[in-house]
């Protein structure tokens, strides 16, 4: 006989199915996005395309490009960190888990997400991966630190290598040519791990490494658990890289997935998933600079003034206080990672940020699945995002799922897969082959 779980979910994805329809896109990119009525209904439309196995097939890239999986079987690869030697630390794991199910609703919607990802499960470690003769075949793997909790974001400032797990920010001592760490995580802060709605805390530290900023997802999607829960949440947080002093450096900013700072400025970066539930083109998550003590809407408005009533208590006074986002990626697009780009990318690839979109799973036409590139000029997102590395859904299935990317300096970027659980790299091709890497005693 069957459960009763299980019976509503056959019952519920029929249903779904159903009345998920066609999404047209709205016109959503760039600083001005359109910004549609809001949708209301009994459950939101979700749509996961079923995983299925790569085999023969590789992602897309541009003319000029190759992309080769440098590393598989890995345990749910995140975010990556290319350290100065050439060698790649991937960070692996899965967070969260729990957020009980208030509504029917988010029963549904659990059950639809989880059937779009890897059953592996989290490797809560970190893996190296090193080309000892720099011909762009890692034959060198192995586990650098293991027994972490769900690490996310990586930073290597001088000789401390930062990991933010999802419940501390962690150091190791770090030397060029470890493939181990040498002792165990020291704790730098603790970091909000009750219930873990938004468990990833994404890293980077500030050009001259005395502070760290690490985004904090919200624990819901509009407030629904009550206020008191999002304490020190939905925002990024600077922290003293020495003391672990930490305190709000922006607010309002439902999740920020990664974070980036941009050479030659300085200034820091996010990208952003907003928030869900007001139809397939509400409501848009967002690429930004992070201006200090800047509120950014979350959970009393979005892109600016634009008032949501559903969390109460509501507070009219913050919508004012609301800034709008730079840059808008388009609704449910589901960024995770970000990185600026440099000239070894190519002259078309040369100033810009890679993002890796996760993609959506509550529109009845996918977005997202997608790494893409924003061009830039003059410090600021300059034109459309175009497509960088696609093909990851083709045919009702899905391939691979895009988290983090990283550019590495000597030509290449670095794409983190988790649902094939693949780390690719994508080279420009007739350039000059990547410098050779220095064996480290």
């Amino acid at each position: 006989m069957k459960s009763p779980a299980l019976f509503t979910a056959a019952a519920l994805a029929c249903l779904l199915s159903a009345c998920g329809g066609q999404d047209p896109d709205a016109r959503q990119f760039g600083p001005n996005p359109t910004l549609p009525d809001k949708q209301r209904g009994l459950v939101p439309t979700l749509k996961i395309a079923s995983p299925a196995g790569w085999g023969d097939r590789r992602p897309t890239v541009p003319q000029g490009f190759s992309i080769t999986p440098i590393a598989t079987d890995l345990k749910i690869p995140r975010q990556t960190l290319v350290l100065p030697n050439g060698d790649i630390l991937v960070a692996e794991g899965k967070g969260g888990g729990d957020a009980p199910a208030m509504r029917p609703k988010d029963f549904i919607a659990g059950y639809f997400m989880a059937k779009g990802t890897s059953s592996v499960k989290g490797g809560d470690q970190l893996t190296l991966l090193r080309d000892a003769n720099g011909d762009g075949t890692y034959e060198g793997r192995t586990v650098f630190a293991k027994n972490l909790n769900a690490p996310y974001g990586l930073a290597l400032v001088g000789n401390q290598l930062y990991v933010a797990n999802q419940d501390a920010l962690v150091r190791f001592a770090y030397q060029p040519g470890q493939t181990a760490a040498s002792g165990p995580a020291v704790e730098v802060t603790k970091l909000p791990a009750a219930i873990n709605h938004h468990w990833t805390k994404s890293l980077t530290a500030s050009p001259d490494g005395r502070l760290l900023y690490v985004g904090i997802g919200s624990n819901s999607n509009i407030g629904e658990r009550g206020m008191d829960v999002e304490e020190d949440r939905a925002m990024i947080w600077e922290i003293d890289a020495q003391t672990g002093a930490s305190r709000p450096y922006a607010t309002g900013i439902r999740n920020p997935t990664a974070l980036t700072i941009q050479p030659g400025t300085g200034r820091l970066w996010a990208v952003v998933n907003e928030r869900d539930e007001l139809g397939p083109n509400l409501v848009p998550d967002y690429l930004t600079s992070v201006r200090q003590g800047a509120f950014y809407g979350w959970p009393y408005a979005y892109w600016g003034a634009n008032p949501d009533r559903r969390v109460q208590p509501f507070k009219q006074e913050m919508v004012g206080k609301t800034i709008k986002p730079d840059f808008s990626l388009g609704s449910h697009h589901a960024p995770l990672g970000v990185a600026f780009s440099n000239g070894t990318m190519g002259a078309n690839y040369a100033d810009g940020v890679f993002i890796g979109e996760h993609g959506s799973w509550n529109r009845g036409t996918p977005v997202g699945y997608r790494v893409s590139f924003v061009p830039f000029r003059g410090g600021w997102p300059s034109g459309q995002p175009v497509d960088f590395v696609s093909g990851f859904q083709a045919d009702g299935k899905t391939f691979g799922r895009p988290v983090g990317v990283t550019v590495d300096p000597r030509g290449a970027l670095i794409v983190a897969d988790d649902l094939s659980n693949t780390l690719w790299r994508v080279t420009p091709t007739g350039s000059q082959a990547p410098a050779r890497v220095a064996s480290v005693r």
